[in-house]
């Protein structure tokens, strides 16, 4: 494989973008509910937490980045050209990365499946909005 430059201006756009999705998918709009219940988190803990969410978000934005980097390396490295071909690798970077090992986390903490279900699907979700992104400002 071979190093080809990544354009950071993009690779920001897309972080920023990925924790859009998050802001949303995690919202009342979306499964705001569905998400505290799966969680076992109540209104009050989650006020609790919500006085600690700066550090949460600034670390949560920074792995957004790696992610987006990373993306932008691997649509660089494999010639992406179209739409369709950056959506179809973000696919699979999802599929045989994210979704595989979150499962391997729900069979081992015995998470609910509703739980793996809403979070690895905002993983999809942003993953393929960096990718259309990153794919085209490429």
């Amino acid at each position: 494989m071979f190093y080809t430059p990544v354009d950071y201006f993009s690779v920001l756009l897309a972080a920023l973008a990925g924790m859009v999705v998050g802001f949303v998918w995690y919202s009342p709009l979306l499964f705001a509910k569905p998400w505290m219940r799966y969680a076992k988190i109540d209104a009050k803990k989650l006020k609790e937490s919500q006085k600690k969410m700066g550090k949460t978000y600034v670390m949560s934005f920074i792995t957004t980045v790696v992610t987006a980097f990373i993306l932008a390396l691997l649509l660089n490295a494999s010639l992406v050209i179209t739409m369709t071909e950056g959506l179809m690798l973000g696919g699979v970077v999802w599929l045989g990365f994210v979704a595989t090992t979150m499962f391997t986390g729900v069979l081992f903490s015995e998470m609910p499946m509703g739980l793996f279900l809403i979070n690895s699907g905002y993983q999809l979700a942003s993953i393929l909005v960096m990718s259309a992104i990153l794919t085209a400002m490429m």
